[in-house]
């Protein structure tokens, strides 16, 4: 990873600049920078987390106006498809993601669709505004879990998205959630946000309500953490994996079948969720803040490297641009 001048990009139709002023770093581009991704190959700049000002409109771009302050739905879609119109948007097979299939917001400026940009008032920082897309993930995935205010709920993995997690579930009225993870800075995190921390086996146990939790978040990715999800779940139970760390995972079927557990994945999230997300942060009912570090853009690789050894009791770190 390197710092190097490229000109400025140019809006097309419909399209806005932006100058960004913070961008989060996402756990999937440290992937990328680790070489273990199959969307962000160099030379690319990443970044998908962000909130700046508007910088120029492309032609019959006419909804903002320059210096508006803004956030934005990274992922593009096509918008005409069943999936985009039936409100799949994340679904669809034109779908193109900022920071991956076209250059990103780890930069001054980057171009976005004027339809997927969303204003942000004064009282909104834009730390808090480049929380959108993360939070949006979130919304997504109680949304597809069916949660509702009663539900006793897991999540595996107290990074980023499982954070996020718990703070949309408690924004929907849920309390006494369990986080599960093996790193004790972010379990306090956890505990500070009100949840429920466990580390081992046999503090998940203690924590476990006796016919199993009604929801279980694999928030990780791993063939562990997605059985313990499965197993950690009562009799017609819900499991939602969104974590990408691992690629395939061996599961048993039979269980599954037999007491009817409802699986499903979670990608990114609609246009919708975005807005939710958005809403939510607008409203204060979700923050990460007290837990996020700002760091110069020039940093970046510096703030990628920590955060592969040991984020210690940082949920995020945003880049100041």
């Amino acid at each position: 990873m390197n710092v190097r001048h490229v000109p400025i990009p140019e809006p097309g139709e419909g399209e806005l600049l932006i100058r960004v002023r913070r961008v989060g770093i996402c756990g999937s581009e440290l992937s990328g920078y680790l070489g273990h991704s199959s969307l962000r190959k160099p030379p690319l700049i990443m970044g998908h987390e962000f909130a700046g000002t508007i910088a120029g409109l492309g032609r019959q771009a006419d909804k903002f106006r320059i210096g508006e302050r803004v956030t934005a739905n990274p992922l593009h879609s096509c918008r005409s498809c069943d999936m985009c119109v039936g409100g799949s948007a994340q679904l669809c097979a034109e779908r193109k993601l900022v920071g991956a299939h076209v250059q990103g917001a780890f930069a001054e400026y980057v171009v976005v669709s004027e339809a997927n940009v969303f204003p942000i008032p004064e009282s909104v920082s834009f730390e808090e505004a480049a929380y959108a897309e993360p939070f949006a993930c979130a919304v997504h995935v109680c949304r597809l879990s069916g949660l509702s205010a009663n539900d006793r709920v897991l999540i595996v993995g107290a990074g980023p998205i499982g954070l996020c997690v718990l703070a949309s579930a408690q924004a929907m009225g849920l309390h006494d959630i369990v986080v599960m993870d093996l790193n004790p800075e972010r379990l306090r995190i956890v505990r500070e946000l009100g949840g429920v921390a466990v580390s081992n086996q046999q503090e998940l146990d203690q924590a476990r309500p006796k016919p199993g939790f009604d929801v279980a978040v694999d928030a990780v990715g791993a063939q562990t953490t997605r059985l313990r999800c499965i197993e950690s779940v009562r009799r017609g139970g819900r499991v939602v994996f969104s974590g990408l760390h691992e690629a395939d995972a061996s599961l048993p079927v039979n269980t599954i079948i037999r007491e009817e557990l409802k699986l499903v994945g979670a990608f990114a999230y609609t246009p919708e969720d975005f807005a939710t997300a958005l809403s939510r942060i607008t409203g204060g009912t979700c923050s990460l803040l007290p837990w996020t570090a700002l760091e110069p853009l020039e940093q970046g690789e510096a703030c990628f490297e920590k955060l592969i050894r040991g984020p210690g009791s940082i949920a995020k770190i945003m880049l100041v641009v």
